[in-house]
């Protein structure tokens, strides 16, 4: 790709990008959210047409002026939000719109799309049944039909978009495999991801991106971790997680031995005005089951729950919100926020009765609590009104923190927040804990980031098998220690 440049009415979203990848490698593509990393591959795709500039795939110029002439090129594009029918079959989604047809006019010939399917699984060492219908499959293996069908159209240029953001670790480790051995067989990666360790470890090349321009092009073994951040950001993070000036005051929030129809038992642990406790475990260690029982999601079946030394009984999260507790799950498009709304009534939605609009709606008085509190998390968006799907992971997120915010919430959980955000956003999000801890907020935080548990956390929690097997204090610790905990049954 050379020289490519788009508009998107008054916002330059593509600056005379320059951009290639070799045949058989793994090229990342690196920057913060509204880079202009994803703009440029639909470029590739097919999905947007550049307004300057020139695209030469294996030699040949090439105009795309929708994605089926770039797929009829050999690209093919995995999109962070997965674009299956869930009420199909596999192989009905891997020849979606390219379906066999039989003798029989007017009928596919689904036996022999089953044997291609099934054909292509044995050649890549794919682990999926071509029958199995998508509602039933884990996000690991949805990610294979997908691959699925680019394989089945011949790419070979691949571009995945995230493609971990919403995997366990198993699934990720199987998806890396997979790479690699695509790469092996010539096939040419572009991989965009926010995960730093993967990038390096997986990629053979890296470009990076800011503000809609190439700023730095390498071999990825030339570069370090902090090369990489340093150019997304345009600026040195040496102090990446905030410092901790803290006073731990009084126990503010307290379970004892919680536990629930999802696998939780005997849950046990306490949370001080001020601190940050942080929570670790595997996948399937029960953390999120945790966040669920104590908001109310799937009400406790045995234990007790106290906050500021009262006795709590959480029916369901209406009732939470209304004693104080607050969850940022860890799906935020799914369980979050409402994307087709307005950033104020993603807001204000749970806090009405606080708010004093209980019965009669005041749009003024709405629109200035959420300036207000916009401004408290340092939220980017054009208004309050913008709807929150015009907004970036990173500012959807603060749009998230504001609400419980505004509902004056003494206990707040956060179940992976900083998941599919950027270094930039992440720095800012520790930065808003780190003022909510100053505030005397107790603070949870559910994380699969060890280094974030590390960087952000007075106490860390360790999870395995629906119990707590760890209590560990932050400074007395080490990562090695925690996934001991996590991974190692006891003797």
């Amino acid at each position: 790709m050379e020289g490519i440049s788009k508009r998107f009415g008054p916002v330059q979203a593509l600056k005379d990008v320059t951009f290639s990848a070799r045949p058989g490698s793994v090229h990342a593509l690196c920057g913060e959210n509204g880079a202009g990393k994803s703009t440029l591959m639909k470029v590739l795709s097919g999905v947007y047409k550049e307004d300057a500039g020139t695209i030469v795939v294996d030699g040949q110029r090439q105009d795309f002026m929708e994605p089926g002439q770039a797929i009829d090129a050999g690209i093919s594009m995995l999109y962070q939000e997965l674009d299956l029918a869930e009420h199909m079959m596999v192989y009905e989604n891997v020849f979606l719109g390219r379906e066999i047809m039989s003798a029989i006019p007017f009928k596919t010939d689904a036996a022999e799309m089953i044997r291609k399917t099934q054909e292509l699984c044995d050649q890549y060492h794919f682990d999926i049944d071509p029958e199995a219908m998508i509602r039933d499959l884990t996000s690991g293996q949805c990610q294979i039909v997908e691959l699925l069908k680019a394989l089945m159209r011949d790419a070979h240029i691949i571009v995945m978009d995230e493609p971990t953001s919403s995997l366990s670790e198993g699934e990720a480790a199987n998806l890396f495999a997979i790479v690699k051995d695509l790469r092996a067989r010539g096939l040419t990666i572009i991989y965009i991801s926010h995960r730093m360790e993967e990038v390096m470890d997986l990629s053979d090349d890296l470009s990076i991106l800011r503000d809609g321009e190439v700023v730095h092009s390498d071999t990825t073994a030339d570069l370090t971790v902090h090369d990489v951040v340093r150019h997304m950001v345009g600026r040195e993070l040496k102090d990446f997680f905030p410092e901790r000036h803290v006073s731990i005051g009084d126990v503010h929030f307290e379970v004892a031995g919680l536990a629930s129809g999802e696998g939780i038992r005997d849950i046990s642990f306490e949370v001080r005005k001020g601190e940050v406790v942080g929570m670790a475990g595997l996948v399937g260690a029960g953390r999120t089951e945790t966040a669920r029982a104590i908001f109310g999601v799937v009400p406790p079946t045995a234990g007790q729950m106290l906050l500021k030394g009262q006795s709590l009984r959480v029916k369901d999260p209406e009732h939470a919100i209304r004693q104080g507790i607050a969850l940022l799950t860890e799906d935020r498009k799914r369980t979050g926020i409402c994307t087709g709304l307005p950033c104020s009534w993603n807001i204000t939605l749970p806090n009405y009765e606080r708010i004093g609009m209980a019965s009669v709606l005041n749009l003024r008085r709405e629109q200035q609590l959420c300036e207000e509190f916009g401004k408290k998390v340092r939220v980017k968006w054009a208004e309050p009104d913008a709807p929150a799907r015009s907004l970036s992971g990173g500012n959807q997120q603060k749009v998230l923190i504001a609400r419980w915010l505004m509902a004056d919430t003494e206990f707040i959980i956060y179940d992976e927040p900083t998941r599919g955000i950027d270094v930039g956003a992440k720095k800012e999000v520790y930065g808003i804990i780190n003022e909510l801890a100053a505030q005397g907020k107790a603070q949870l935080v559910i994380s699969s980031e060890l280094p974030e548990l590390f960087g952000i956390c007075d106490r860390i929690l360790v999870m395995r098998r629906g119990r707590l097997v760890g209590n560990l204090l932050t400074k007395e610790t080490t990562p090695e220690a925690v996934m001991h905990l996590a991974a190692v049954e006891e003797e």
